[in-house]
């Protein structure tokens, strides 16, 4: 058991898992403070490292690649003091901080832990129902479905429309970009069959960001809603699979062929398929028609 108790937080180490905790100092931010307490499975984890500085050090994590809903939602653009996965330490706990990370290292080595991406979310993202307000709007997501609802500051093209309800069916996709100098930041949700063509302003789908506090947990509904997602890694392989021809389809005749054709054109209707893919994997069917 390797443990480091810090105002920032604290991490314990029990073989298997990390404990990731968040302190209760009031520089602690929003956005750890709201997700609370997180549980790091050994399998999640890349890497380790400590960083000493002057004053204070850093612990830092490096996930695996697609283990983890909140990092793959926001692009791993949270800054330093929203990062989970980042804990301050003071001067006098470094020798702490080498020991615990060591412990962590070891433990890699010995699972013989791959670095390599994952194809499944080793962590379950945040809880629900979540909900933040910030910027022109407040989003929250209960699993089903995503609610927009927008306040005094919205422009009005965008709130004419009322509050938006999004079954989860319909998202294909969430996108987190925090503001950064005098451009705003956004969450927006990419629906099905309802192509962007608004900044998010105006977009109906989208929440405009315009760098305040409460900016980085509008980053929690993201990653609750990409939790709830197809995995990137079996959306690639959905992409990448329909223009080849399985052995069956190949045998199975004219009837196993035009089920394939109906199958692309869902794929193409749903939006997991672009124009130009389910044109050539068309052609590669109708060829062998």
């Amino acid at each position: 058991m390797a443990e480091i108790i810090q105002k920032d937080g604290t991490w314990a180490f029990d073989g298997d898992a990390l404990r990731l905790t968040p302190g209760r100092d009031k520089n602690v931010s929003l956005l750890r403070r709201e997700l609370g307490e997180l549980v790091v499975p050994l399998g999640a984890l890349a890497g380790v490292s400590f960083e000493q500085g002057r004053k204070s050090g850093r612990l830092r994590l490096r996930l695996r690649d697609g283990a983890d809903p909140l990092t793959q939602a926001t692009g791993g653009r949270l800054a330093e003091p929203n990062d989970p996965y980042q804990l301050t330490v003071e001067s006098d706990r470094y020798g702490v901080a080498e020991y615990f990370a060591d412990e962590v290292r070891n433990a890699l080595l010995l699972d013989g832990v791959s670095p390599e991406p994952v194809a499944e979310y080793l962590l379950p993202g945040p809880s629900l129902p979540v909900s933040a307000s910030a910027g022109d709007g407040t989003a929250g997501f209960d699993g089903e479905r995503v609610r927009l609802e927008w306040n005094w500051k919205t422009e009005d093209a965008k709130s004419a429309g009322g509050p938006r309800t999004i079954p989860l069916t319909d998202v294909a996709g969430v996108q987190w970009q925090p503001a950064a100098g005098l451009e705003n930041g956004h969450l927006r949700f990419l629906v099905r069959g309802a192509p962007v063509t608004a900044p998010p302003k105006y977009d109906p789908n989208a929440v405009e960001l315009w760098g305040f506090k409460k900016d980085p947990l509008m980053a929690l509904v993201a990653a609750a809603v990409q939790a709830r997602l197809p995995h990137p890694a079996a959306e690639q392989t959905v992409r990448q699979d329909p223009p080849v021809l399985d052995k069956a389809a190949d045998g199975d005749g004219h009837d196993a062929l035009l089920r394939r054709l109906r199958e692309l054109g869902d794929l193409h209707r749903d939006g997991i398929l672009t124009a130009e893919e389910f044109a050539l994997a068309k052609r590669a069917v109708l060829k062998r028609m």
